[in-house]
C-alpha cells in the first residue's frame, strides 16, 4: 500500500499570549479531509505546546510531507513557540530556515497559519517546494476557514495552487475579511500541475 501522506500539525499557544482556538482548527482540519475523495491518502499527526526543543525530535521522528504550525508569530518575523514553562520562546527565521534546510527529507509544504508568518514563509522558499505564511495579523475564525478548506482541496485531489486558491475564495464566500493575507511560495523547478497526492 502507498505510503500516507503525513500532516504534522504543530500547535502552541503560551500562557503569556492571547488564547487561540487550536483545537478547532485542527478539528477543521480533520474533518475536512474526512470529506475527500482521497481522504484514505492522508494521516493527521498532532502535536500541541510545542516547545522549541520538540521541533528536531518532532521532525526526524514524523518525517511529515507537510508541517502545519497554528499559533502566534510576531511582527519581528518569529515564530512563537512555548519553553518548559509554558511561557513564549521565540524562534527567528534564520533558525527555522536553517532547521528546515536540513530536515526536508519528505516535506513537500509547510503552512505557518500564524500572525505576521510570510517573511518565514518567504526564507523557506529554497528548501520546501510550496510554503505558505500570512502578511499580517490573522484571525482566529479566518484561520480555521483557511485551513479547513486548504486541506479539504487537497483531499479532493487538487494541486497546492488550487488549494491554496480555493481557501482564499472560501473566506470570501463566508464574507471574512483577509482574503489578501495568506501568500503561497514556489520553489524554482517544482511542477505545479499535478495534485498533491499524485506529486509523490
Amino acid at each position: 500500500m502507498k505510503k500516507k501522506i503525513r500532516i504534522a500539525f504543530l500547535a502552541s499557544n503560551p500562557t503569556d499570549t492571547s488564547v487561540l482556538r487550536l483545537g478547532e482548527e485542527v478539528r477543521q482540519i480533520h474533518e475536512n479531509i474526512r470529506f475527500g475523495s482521497v481522504r484514505d491518502s492522508f494521516e493527521l499527526i498532532q502535536h500541541h505546546a510545542v516547545r522549541v526543543t520538540d521541533l528536531q525530535r518532532i521532525l526526524l521522528d514524523d518525517k511529515p510531507h507537510i508541517v502545519h504550525f497554528s499559533g502566534h508569530g510576531s511582527a519581528t518575523e518569529e515564530l512563537v513557540l512555548e519553553d518548559r514553562m509554558g511561557k513564549s520562546s521565540a524562534v527567528s527565521k534564520e533558525a527555522i530556515a536553517a532547521l528546515f534546510g536540513i530536515l526536508n527529507d519528505n516535506l513537500q509544504a509547510v503552512v505557518l497559519n500564524a500572525c505576521f508568518s510570510k517573511p518565514q514563509a518567504e526564507a523557506l522558499q529554497k528548501s520546501v517546494p510550496y510554503t505558505i505564511g500570512m502578511s499580517t495579523e490573522v484571525g482566529d475564525k479566518m484561520a480555521i476557514t483557511f485551513a479547513g478548506a486548504f486541506y479539504q482541496a487537497l483531499a479532493f485531489d487538487r494541486t497546492v495552487s488550487e488549494a491554496f486558491n480555493l481557501a482564499k475564495v472560501e473566506l470570501d464566500l463566508v464574507r471574512l475579511a483577509g482574503s489578501d493575507i495568506p501568500e503561497l511560495f514556489v520553489r524554482t523547478g517544482t511542477d505545479v500541475s499535478k495534485s498533491f497526492v499524485h506529486s509523490k
